[in-house]
């Protein structure tokens, strides 16, 4: 089963790369890595859990906003290398929580991307991870990620 056909059996799609709102690129490729800019649950231009984790956003829709940044992350990838079979392993995923002080649950937060990938790809999607809780984020998004993937 392709990648895009499990996520369609999770009730989930990749969707458009997003469109960069500043002077960047969405993914960038350096050798046999692909390392994507920091991407948001903004799925197809339509913002989604928005607000700080602890008083707008509930752990939940963290979970889930991570999940869907995670979604963008691999359409930057498919932007870059056109397809995601291609895609060797995940090698590093870094997360960053727009949350409340004395929130100390980024890693459960971060997990709705992990799932996700390890759903994707098994092994494959086990990755090096980094969890940081920061005091604001661009359009006030919950969650952010950054992710490097090796590909053939």
């Amino acid at each position: 089963m392709s990648i895009e056909e499990k996520l369609a059996a999770l009730g989930l799609a990749l969707p458009d790369p997003p469109k960069p709102v500043g002077n960047y690129r969405p993914a960038r490729r350096a050798g046999r890595l692909v390392f994507t800019a920091g991407q948001t649950a903004r799925l197809n231009g339509v913002r989604r859990y928005v607000g700080k984790v602890g008083v707008e956003v509930d752990e939940a829709e963290a979970y889930l906003s991570a999940r869907d940044a995670a979604l963008n992350c691999l359409a930057c990838v498919k932007w870059i290398i056109g397809d995601l079979e291609r895609v060797k392993e995940i090698v590093k995923l870094t997360g960053f929580v727009n949350c409340v002080d004395g929130f100390t649950s980024q890693p459960a937060v971060l997990n709705g991307a992990s799932d996700l990938l390890e759903k994707l790809y098994g092994e494959r999607g086990h990755h090096a991870r980094s969890a940081i809780g920061v005091n604001a984020l661009p359009s006030n998004v919950s969650v952010e990620l950054e992710m490097i993937v090796a590909v053939a």
